[in-house]
Order: structure tokens, then C-alpha cells, then sequence
């Protein structure tokens, strides 16, 4: 029959192999330190988690493609709010794009963008391979960033690459998955600054964005909130909303804890947001609309503070958990996170077979834990690049397990490793 071969990729292809071994999702007895899913229950100084759903009649209907004109300008007043202070150019309802969930909104940019040079960086997201292969007018180029350097790249060095290799687009998670890295303040600006010089399109994956730590967090407490560093987003450094060429892609799925509701935004300039919305008219059809009425709800300033302040205060801890127990097992950070629900730790220095990520990854199966091979996160559309990856000795470890789940998942990491 005339389908292409459609490997499953990252995350679903470790679930796949952990199901052939046992692993159910939901399973008390096991640790899902793979999966990029925030413990979605109730934790410490949080607002109640949503719990019913009242549904108008009238949004049993369909909805318009880019998004209820209410939630839409809820997302535009969330990122005033934070990030455009007394800044002349606002966020619009015009500006804002609402889809069903984060690979919908970038599925639409995929599809909405010409012929094209693309920039895409190592490690990142696992699903932009998909992205990168499945629009062939994308020209995709790689950046590669090394451990050596922390996984990042200086502004000048990404400028020379922009020039020389005549991008277009540059695509980048930012906070990182799966390093932990983040690019912010100064540096942050500067990328803004450079999009606008070159007319580069940036497109800026935020889907970590509340999840910045401060740089040594505490232990075995939360921290107070005044001591955290705020959210980060590209969205700070914007002259123009309409102008400048930068696209912002994030949502409810993890800053928020309701991966579930399947609700994504991307903001951009209103010329932009209108071809998003054309192409999501044949890709998706438009998210729910009942859904888009509680995320309302979750966006209100008071009740989102409280949200992102309780999260950012129980995963510090739990990172501090997570990067203590790993360094003691020889396990080695080439970055230091500030940010996300991950750590990418080098396993070079264990005994093999477990210094090389896939065989790590099996062998924690049998002791009821799940993690990612880091060179899940070598995107490589096509596989033009051949040969053994760099990230082969690296492991993607997730502390978005509630707290108790997650020790538990540590310590048989612990007596595997000893």
C-alpha cells in the first residue's frame, strides 16, 4: 500500500518499548522519567486543578479556526501583563493564533511557510525531525551545539551562520528540551535584534517558559517565590509586534500542568497569524471550544501567578533532588540547567554497556524506570548526517513525576548503577 515508513520517534518510541516490557501509563510501580509531562495533580501553594467543565450550548457548535476572540485576547493580555510593560506596540487579538495543542501549532507554521532555509539546532525537541521532513520546502540546515560549550551558541557565532548559510528561519526551543539551557536577558535580546537586521524569522518554542530556576536551588524545601527569576520569553525584546519577524509558540500543556486539554497559541504578527489560521483551516479545523473556556479561566492574572510560582518552587526542588542523585551515580552535566523539567546528563564515564544512552535505556526497564537516549534528540530530517551521533553517551532525565514517584524512580537508578 503507498504509505511511507513512519518510525515512531523520542518519547512514544521509548513508551513503545517500555510497553513490551510491562510498562502501562500510569503505573504506581513505575518511574516515567522519560516522558516530558508535568506531574498534573495537586502540589504545594498551587490553585485547585480544574475538576468540571460547563459546557454552553452554543459550544457544542464550531469555532473559528484561529481560536474564541475571548481566549485569544486572554493570551494577548497574559503576555502585556508579563513581558510588554509600557512598551508602545501591544499584542492584539489580531496576534494571537489559538490551536489544538504545541505540534498543531507548529504542524501550522510548517505548512504555512514558502520555500525556505531553516536553521534548526542539536539536541532539541525530538518532533521537529518529523516537522523538518514533512514539508519539503523546507531546506533545513544544521546548527550543532556542542557539550563542550554548553550546549549553546553566542549571538555572534548564530549572526555568522545566519549570513553565511543565508537563513531564512531559525527554529529553537527555548528554554531547551532537553538541555535545561535557556537564552534570556541580553543574549536573548540580541537574538531579537539580529531577526530584525537580517529579516530572520524566528521561531521561538516557549513551552518551558515558567520554568526558570534560580542558579543553585534549594533541596529539601520550597524556596520563597520573591527569590525566583521570572518567565522568560522572546516577547520582552519585541520592538514591534507587527514588524518584527518572530514567531512564539507555547500553551497549557506544561507551564500550566493540563498536557490533556490539548491547548496551544503561537503570537506573531497579524499578517502572519492570518495564513497560520488559513493553514489550520485544513490541517485541524480549530481547537475545542469548550476547553477554550477554561483555559480563560487558567490565564487570569491572579490564578496563573499562582500556578507558575508554585510550580517554579516545587520542580527547583525536585531538580535539586534529581542532579544530586545523578552526580553521585558519575553521571555528568555539561550544562548547567536553569530551567525546564529535564537534565542531560553525560553517562561517558559509566561501565559499558550503560555509558551509551539505548543500552541505559534497557537496562532501566528492568528496574522499572524510563528515560530518553540523548541522540533521540540529534535531529537529523532524513538522516543526512551518517555515523555514530554525539549524543550517543548522553540521557535525557525528566523530574516531572510527582516528588515521591520520582525518589522512588532515583533510587532504583541508584541500585541499578551500583
Amino acid at each position: 500500500m503507498p504509505f511511507r515508513d513512519l518510525p515512531f520517534m523520542g518519547v512514544i518510541r521509548v513508551n513503545n518499548e517500555a510497553m513490551k516490557v510491562g510498562w502501562k501509563m500510569g503505573d504506581p510501580n513505575w518511574t516515567n522519567l522519560g516522558q516530558g509531562q508535568p506531574e498534573i495533580g495537586v502540589i504545594p501553594n498551587c490553585p485547585p486543578r480544574f475538576s468540571n467543565l460547563q459546557i454552553d450550548v452554543n459550544d457544542h457548535g464550531y469555532g473559528p479556526v484561529e481560536g474564541i476572540p475571548e481566549y485569544r485576547q486572554a493570551v494577548a493580555d497574559h503576555y502585556n501583563r508579563l513581558y510588554r510593560k509600557g512598551k508602545k506596540s501591544q499584542y492584539t487579538i489580531e496576534n494571537v493564533c489559538i490551536a489544538p495543542g504545541g505540534r498543531a501549532a507548529l504542524t501550522r507554521i510548517g505548512a504555512a511557510l514558502d520555500r525556505t532555509r531553516l536553521g534548526y539546532f542539536t539536541p532539541d525537541y525530538t518532533a521537529y525531525e518529523d516537522l523538518l521532513t514533512t514539508f519539503p520546502r523546507i531546506e533545513p540546515h544544521h546548527i550543532e551545539l556542542k557539550a563542550e560549550h554548553g550546549f549553546r551558541i553566542s549571538p555572534a557565532a548564530l549572526e555568522d551562520r545566519v549570513v553565511s548559510d543565508k537563513l531564512n528561519v531559525l527554529l529553537i526551543s527555548n528554554p531547551c528540551n532537553p538541555t535545561g539551557h535557556v537564552i534570556q536577558g541580553e543574549e536573548l535580546a540580541a537574538w531579537a535584534a539580529m531577526a530584525r537586521k537580517h529579516n530572520t524569522t524566528l521561531l521561538m518554542d516557549e513551552f518551558y517558559s515558567h520554568y526558570i530556576y534560580p542558579p543553585s536551588s534549594p533541596q529539601h524545601s520550597a524556596p520563597s517565590t520573591q527569590h525566583f527569576p521570572g518567565p522568560v520569553s522572546t516577547a520582552a525584546h519585541i520592538d514591534d509586534v507587527n514588524t518584527d519577524p518572530i514567531l512564539i509558540i507555547d500553551g497549557l500543556t506544561k507551564c500550566f500542568r493540563y498536557p490533556g486539554w490539548r491547548s496551544g497559541w503561537i503570537l506573531g504578527p497579524k499578517d502572519i497569524i492570518q495564513k497560520l489560521t488559513a493553514a489550520g483551516s485544513f490541517l485541524d479545523g480549530g481547537p475545542s471550544r469548550p476547553i477554550q473556556r477554561a483555559a480563560i479561566e487558567v490565564l487570569k492574572p491572579e490564578r496563573a501567578d499562582q500556578e507558575t510560582n508554585a510550580v517554579r518552587a516545587e520542580f527547583a526542588i525536585k531538580q535539586r533532588l534529581t542532579i544530586d542523585a545523578l552526580t553521585k551515580l558519575g553521571i555528568e552535566f555539561p550544562c548547567t540547567p536553569r530551567s525546564t523539567f529535564y537534565v542531560f546528563g553525560s553517562i561517558a564515564k559509566l561501565p559499558a554497556p550503560l555509558n551509551n544512552g539505548i543500552a541505559f535505556m534497557h537496562a532501566a526497564f528492568k528496574h522499572r524506570v524510563l528515560t530518553v537516549p540523548g541522540e533521540f534528540f540529534d535531529v537529523n530530517p532524513e538522516r543526512r548526517r551518517t555515523g555514530k551521533s554525539p549524543l550517543s553517551s548522553f540521557v535525557r532525565f525528566s523530574f516531572g513525576p510527582p516528588r515521591a514517584n520520582l525518589e522512588a524512580g532515583l533510587k532504583r537508578l541508584t541500585a541499578m548503577l551500583k
